[in-house]
């Protein structure tokens, strides 16, 4: 690789993983029993990943990663719940585990974005497509590190629900009728994994949902388009 095209290329890439790490902070909406929906925070992470192909997308998400583990021991209290005085190896277990797939797992694999790249002639829909299939690829980081570390909230997350809409409304009925069911019929590990499935599809389904609305429009300005697709 030429000294220039690789100056080049680190300074997008760091250009890029600055811009995702600012868009963390823009939250859209935050859930009041946790997880926030970010500003297409990703959408940085996922144009480098097609750009650049899966190798260099890769590295940076993983420095991407490294960031928002990070941050995330910094300014939230997740890895401070994870620990517990009376069993110190337990807790470091714990916090490793979060660490590795609620960041470092979860973060890595939208380096694969361009997994399309090439075998779909539309860019537009082939770098859509990625973007979902990394995306969903996070959500199951976050699912089975939800059911694992978090399954001990399981039902008081479901009977706290009921509390969270405005009483009366559309989403009260729905959150209702949720945890009527859930709770109604389910137990165990089969709840954890409900409830990790439903306290993380609150904030990355409309994450998956803005990141695509995104990266349509960046793809429909002519210069920004160009500038994706070409290495």
């Amino acid at each position: 690789m030429a000294k220039g095209r690789k100056t080049n290329i680190l300074t997008i890439t760091g250009v890029l993983l600055a811009l995702g790490l600012i868009l963390s902070f823009i939250k859209i909406f935050e859930w009041p029993f946790g997880g926030s929906i970010t500003l297409a925070s990703m959408v940085p992470v996922i144009i480098l990943g097609y750009k650049y192909g899966p190798r260099w997308g890769v590295f940076a998400a993983f420095m991407f990663s490294i960031l928002q583990a990070v941050l995330g021991a910094t300014t939230t209290q997740a890895f401070a719940g994870m620990y517990d005085p009376s069993n110190v190896n337990g807790s470091i277990g714990k916090i490793v585990l979060m660490a590795a797939l609620d960041y470092i797992v979860a973060f890595t694999v939208l380096g694969f974005s361009g997994l399309f790249r090439d075998k779909i002639n539309n860019d537009t829909v082939a770098i859509t497509l990625g973007a979902v299939f990394v995306m969903i690829l996070r959500y199951a980081a976050h699912f089975v590190s939800g059911f694992l570390l978090w399954g001990d909230y399981a039902k008081e997350f479901f009977v706290g629900l009921t509390d969270t809409f405005t009483e009366g409304s559309k989403m009260d009925a729905f959150a209702t009728t949720i945890t009527n069911s859930v709770i109604g019929h389910h137990e165990g590990q089969y709840l954890a994994e409900i409830y990790s499935f439903v306290y993380n599809g609150f904030y990355m389904i409309p994450e998956i949902i803005i990141t695509v609305i995104v990266l349509v429009v960046l793809m429909s300005i002519p210069p920004i388009n160009r500038s994706i697709v070409k290495e």
